[in-house]
């Protein structure tokens, strides 16, 4: 006889999906963490010092006038 499977909920439904869908992720080793955090810092510093010289530069052209 076989046993009768109880019927799953659809929260739990969902949260055993995640479960299996978590367990084929690829999770990043240390050094490669620290690798994507130094280019996401020094991506983030050339940025804000792009945007810096763009507005000094609007501030002399506006001050020229």
């Amino acid at each position: 006889m076989k046993k009768k499977e109880k019927k799953k909920t659809p929260k739990e439904s969902y949260f055993s999906g995640v479960k299996a869908e978590l367990k084929k992720v690829k999770w990043p080793t240390f050094n490669e963490m620290v690798k994507y955090t130094v280019a996401t810092v020094i991506f983030c510093i050339v940025l804000a010092l792009f945007f810096q010289g763009v507005d000094l530069l609007a501030s002399y052209i506006k001050g020229l006038f």
